[in-house]
């Protein structure tokens, strides 16, 4: 029997000592509460009482740490606020965490606004790519499989030429954003500076990577068509009208609108501009997720190209 099991029943102790012994027994040697408390010289309920006292002040002091969390990262649910005080070294079970945020109002809320979607498709067409990825989203490796898409923003009094549109290219491993572009026009050259960027940053890989992308016309062009083909790059396409085909970039809008679009208004390109460029920093260095164990999407990628160095 180790000795702080027999010197519990010791009259010098107070009961909040007695407490602390016997819950450093039960994590250090496993013990039941019934085997260590005909040691003691406090009963159950005594034991609950205390128990419950201690657990109401780590919920304090975990509950403010939960606070600053969600204060830098609105949009956290219960998984990822866990995942960051595990980060942090603060061992917290997510139904603890799950129960606090519910209970003080900080679940997290998304918001369902919809606004006018750009139609890529629209204007002269061109030749078309099959659906190579046909919604197999997951791979187990980085820059194997990247999807792109364009999105509009827009700015001021939300008039036709006060808008920008969005280009970036995301890699299904890491749902890292390897790249973007922001332009007044949805242009060819709009999309065509993320992808070279995307291959001038790729590492020498042993297998091919597949651009997908939907039928937007700047993807049907010879230009983005010869590029992919001179890399030795697949190029896919989702089906006419089927959002479902390219949902990880689908989601990406989403979430990133929700956070820094719907609930906001922009008087200034300028400034929109500062913030969505901020924000997709922000997305790959510091925003962790559940998905990739608590790794953040720059973290992860960079974890798997280790590997394979």
């Amino acid at each position: 029997m180790p000795k702080k099991t027999r010197s519990l029943s010791s009259t010098t102790r107070t009961t909040k000592e007695e407490y602390q012994i016997i819950q450093e027994l039960r994590h250090e040697f496993r013990f039941s509460l019934m085997e260590i408390l005909p040691y003691t010289t406090i009963k159950r309920s005594t034991f609950y009482y205390q128990a419950h006292r201690h657990e109401g002040k780590d919920n304090q002091e975990l509950l403010q740490i939960i606070k600053s969390i969600k204060q830098q990262n609105p949009s956290y649910g219960y998984r990822p606020v866990t995942d960051e005080l595990h980060r942090r070294g603060i061992k917290a079970n997510h139904k603890r965490v799950s129960r606090l945020m519910r209970e003080n109002g900080l679940s997290s809320q998304m918001y369902n606004r919809q606004t006018r979607k750009y139609n890529s498709a629209i204007g002269p067409q061109g030749k078309k790519a099959k659906n190579r990825l046909n919604r197999r989203f997951k791979t187990n490796r980085p820059y194997q499989k990247m999807v792109t898409d364009i999105s509009e923003f827009r700015y001021g009094n939300m008039g036709q030429a006060e808008r920008v549109y969005l280009s970036p290219i995301k890699d299904l491993y890491s749902g890292e954003i390897v790249s973007f572009n922001i332009s007044d026009h949805p242009t060819t050259d709009l999309v065509m500076k993320p992808l070279s960027e995307l291959i001038n940053k790729r590492p020498l890989l042993n297998y091919r990577m597949t651009v997908h992308s939907d039928q937007g016309i700047q993807y049907q062009t010879n230009t983005w068509r010869q590029t992919l083909k001179k890399h030795h790059i697949f190029q896919s396409m989702s089906r006419r009208a089927t959002c479902l085909d390219n949902a990880p970039m689908e989601s990406f809008f989403h979430t990133m609108k929700t956070e820094l679009y719907y609930e906001h208004h922009y008087q200034t390109k300028d400034k929109l501009i500062k913030v969505m460029t901020e924000w997709i920093e922000y997305y790959n260095q510091y925003r962790i997720r559940h998905i990739l164990k608590g790794k953040t999407p720059i973290e992860y990628r960079n974890l798997a190209l280790e590997k394979v160095a």
